[in-house]
């Protein structure tokens, strides 16, 4: 055991090859991952693995992750939020995240348990489809990459979004849900 987390041994992650801690939850992330891959048609080398998001909220300085971001020609185009339980919870940070990753807002926001999903129009936060079978596949994410905004988010609404993220994802959190360790 490893805080209330329970450690099945070590597993070889998906994406990058690295050896990390096997628990339930990872087992999700991997299993989202090789999805991403093997059925919705996104390359191993498109997936970036336990994106980090530095948030700086009144001088107390802690890293939000990312579970999964895509990117494809250089563009941030979906961020994959993992967590156990509910999803309605756990959209407002992944929105949040979206507006933070990269300096333009991400599209495609999924936020999943690892049995269910709602992927949300990051613009808006509106529910897109529900279920692992609404996250676009890889050819409708480029057929629309032309069209994708790309405006600059302004630094007032990034600060809104790190507070948001913040409450949600590290204050109060247990010590053990950190980020891992070896964060890319």
């Amino acid at each position: 055991m490893n805080g209330h987390h329970l450690i099945l041994g070590e597993l070889q992650d998906f994406v990058t090859g690295k050896t990390l801690p096997d628990t339930h939850d990872e087992r999700y992330r991997q299993k989202l991952a090789r999805f991403l891959v093997e059925r919705r048609g996104f390359a191993r080398s498109e997936l970036r693995p336990r994106r980090v998001i530095p948030l700086d909220i009144d001088g107390r300085r802690e890293p939000a992750v990312v579970d999964l971001a895509v990117q494809i020609d250089g563009r941030w185009v979906m961020i994959v939020k993992y967590g156990p339980g509910s999803l309605v919870t756990r959209h407002r940070p992944a929105l949040a995240a979206s507006r933070l990753l990269a300096p333009y807002q991400i599209p495609w926001v999924v936020v999943t348990n690892g049995e269910d999903a709602d992927v949300l129009d990051g613009a808006d936060g509106r529910v897109l489809g529900s279920g692992l079978a609404a996250v676009p596949a890889r050819e409708e994410v480029v057929r629309r990459l032309a069209a994708m905004d790309r405006t600059r988010i302004s630094e007032k609404r990034r600060r809104g979004e790190a507070r948001i993220l913040y409450c949600y994802d590290i204050d109060g959190r247990c010590p053990c849900d950190g980020p891992p360790c070896e964060i890319e």
